[in-house]
This record gives structure tokens, sequence and C-alpha cells, in this order.
């Protein structure tokens, strides 16, 4: 196996560093904060025209696989970028994509890949757990659709999105049965959205509502009461693409260290001479390269169809959430006193690592999936 990237993956981060290095300044970064969107809609369209956009060609994108899904969110990152790209071209399009419903891909996806549309996933309930049984929201059929009932919790870009991808639950019993995806516009009659406050104030999520809302019976996505298989495979990649953001986060945490301990002067010398700081900076960077193999060969998997795959997504994601815990934590304590200002860029590495830490699956949850796969002999000989 060739674990060199190729010439034009390469070229794909070159060019996404380029773009984000210049375009989005840590200024912009701090004012997205302050702003009410939350994002810049002419910066976000003009991202999406360099062609670095991880969807199917026939629906606009450029094909890309997971490879290059995990380089550009390494890159975005490493800034960290402040905009709905997670959670509209990859949450909401892998999950289009995995439905196989090819009439809500062209419906959807177009729109998607030139900006003009904001699209989100909503599942998350009362636990922030990734599992069916949790999914207690319900959609009954009436005379011209359904009505949806029930509340999704921390909905990536929820109160900017355009159209919400529900999970809900078409069939009894709390198992991976009769759960069907609804696509509800916003401005439906009966949604609510509440935005939420997080740790990374670039994240933005929302609390959604939903009180006795009328969809058509074109709303649902993919075969009625058997979206779980997709929204399974959804999760995986979602959980490797986040793994890949809080890579390029931790990334960036440790360069700032290594740079800051080479001009950081007491006792006379540079703190990157004293053998404490050495060891803290080899073992961040020990962390990180591990990381960045597990997250490669997840992509690598997922995209070769591996038997593996579920397993390496889960390895990759249980190894970035311990990993950057220790490198954006070492950070602050390698920078001392200024590493817990608001001055410094530091804790928005820190932040966004966190924040994606329980998204998608926090580590025990994919410990347990490890766990499962290895006892099911689902692992590469």
């Amino acid at each position: 196996m060739d674990f060199d990237f190729t010439e034009d993956q390469n070229m794909l981060r070159n060019l996404a560093r380029e773009f984000l290095t210049e375009q989005v300044t840590i200024e912009h970064v701090r004012a997205m904060m302050e702003d009410e969107t939350g994002y810049d809609k002419d910066l976000y369209r003009r991202f999406l025209q360099l062609g670095l956009i991880p969807l199917p060609e026939e629906y606009g994108g450029a094909g890309f696989g997971m490879i290059e899904t995990s380089i550009i969110m390494e890159e975005m990152g490493r800034i960290p970028y402040p905009g709905p790209f997670f959670g509209t071209i990859v949450l909401a399009g892998q999950t289009l994509v995995q439905s196989g419903d090819e009439a809500a891909m062209a419906r959807y996806l177009p729109d998607m890949a030139n900006g003009d549309l904001v699209v989100s996933l909503a599942f998350l309930e009362k636990s922030a757990s990734w599992v069916p049984s949790t999914i207690e929201a319900t959609a009954t059929r009436n005379d011209n659709g359904y009505t949806l009932n029930g509340m999704k919790r921390f909905v990536p870009w929820g109160a900017q999105a355009d159209v919400l991808l529900v999970a809900a639950r078409t069939g009894e019993g709390s198992g991976p049965e009769g759960i069907s995806l609804f696509a509800v516009p916003t401005s439906t009659a009966g949604v609510e959205i509440t935005p939420e406050t997080m740790l990374d104030l670039n994240s933005r999520t929302a609390t959604v509502n939903f009180t006795d809302v009328k969809v058509g019976a074109d709303a649902p996505i993919g075969e009625e009461g058997n979206a779980w298989p997709g929204l399974d495979r959804t999760i995986q990649r979602a959980a490797v693409a986040a793994s890949a953001e809080m890579l390029g986060a931790s990334r960036r945490a440790h360069e700032m260290s290594v740079d800051y301990a080479k001009v950081r002067r007491q006792f006379g010398q540079v703190i990157g001479q004293f053998q404490a700081i050495k060891h803290k900076l080899a073992e961040m960077l020990e962390q990180v390269e591990n990381a960045h193999s597990a997250v490669y060969y997840a992509s690598w998997a997922l995209d070769a169809g591996a038997p593996d795959a579920t397993l390496a997504a889960s390895v990759a994601k249980s190894t970035i959430n311990e990993a950057s815990r220790h490198v954006c934590g070492e950070a602050i304590q390698v920078h001392g006193g200024i590493g817990f200002t608001w001055e410094y860029d530091l804790h928005l590495y820190w932040k966004r690592a966190k924040h994606q830490e329980v998204f998608y699956g926090d580590t025990d949850y994919h410990r347990e999936r490890v766990l499962q796969e290895v006892l099911a002999g689902r692992v590469a000989g």
C-alpha cells in the first residue's frame, strides 16, 4: 500500500491552504464570533467556487473521496474555519449520498454545491448519542404526507439552514428498524429554532422543535423505515471528517508551541532548550503523527470499501479524541500564562478540537464499536 499522497492530493491541499490562509484570517475568525449569521456568505461561495467540493460530479461536486475530504477538513481545522461547509457539504451531503435517493440528490445537491442552499442533519435528541435507540421524534402519515413531532438538539448550523434532514420514527420500537429521513424546510409552520451557545463560538448549533409539522409526500429521503443503514454510514464518514478537522487544529497547536518555545526566554535561555519542554513537544508530535496515520488509513478504508472500514473509522475518532485533548492542553502549558488569554489565538484551536470531540461519537462510543468489530472478526489481516 502506498501511504504517500498523490500529486493531485498535494495540489488540493496547497490550494485549500492558500485560500484559507489568505482569506480566512484570524481577524475574520474572531469577527465571525460576534456576527449574527456566524459566517461570510460571499467567502463561503468563493471557497466552493474553487471546486473543492466532495460531492458527486453529476450534482456539481468534484467527485472527491474520503481522503480528499479529510485533506480539506484538516486544512479547515488549521484556521479554524467559521462556516457551514462541514454541516452542509460533508454531513448533509453524505446523508443524501448514502441514502441512495437520486431524486433527492438531484433536488438538493446542486444548490448545496454552489452555496445557494444550507442544509444540515437533525439527529441528536435528549442524549448526545449516535445510536438508533435515541431517536424518538415521530413522523405519522396524514392525508397529504406526514406530520412530524419531536425535538432535535445540537443541529450544526441549524439556525442558518434552509432545509433540515430529520431522522424520525415511522415505525414501532427503539431499534434501527422504522427510522426514516425527511427533508423539512426550516420555514415550515411548526418548526421552532433556538440557537445554542457552544464552547467554540465559531461552531454554531441549534435546538429545533417540531410541533405538528406538516410535510408533503415528497419529503421522505430514501425508503421509508430503512434510513438507518445510510445514516450509520454517514456518521462513520462524519466521524472521520471531524477527526481530520481535529487533526488540523492539533497540528497547528503543536506548531505554535514549537515556534513559541524557540523565542520565549527564561533564566537566560529559550525554553525550548529545557528538557521538560523538549519532552512535551516530542510527545505532542508523536500523538499528532499517530492520529494522522489513523485518520488517513480510515479515509482510505472508507474509499476502498475495506472490511475493516468501520473499525478504522472508530480507531481514528477515538485516537484523535485523546490526542487532541492532550496536544491542545499541553500547548497551553508550554505557552504558560499567555496560553490562557482571550487575546492569544491558541484557545481557538483547543475549542474547535474540543467541540468535535463529542460529535459523531465520543471516545467511549468508538471504543465500544472497536470492540464489537474485533469480536466480529472484521479486522484487516
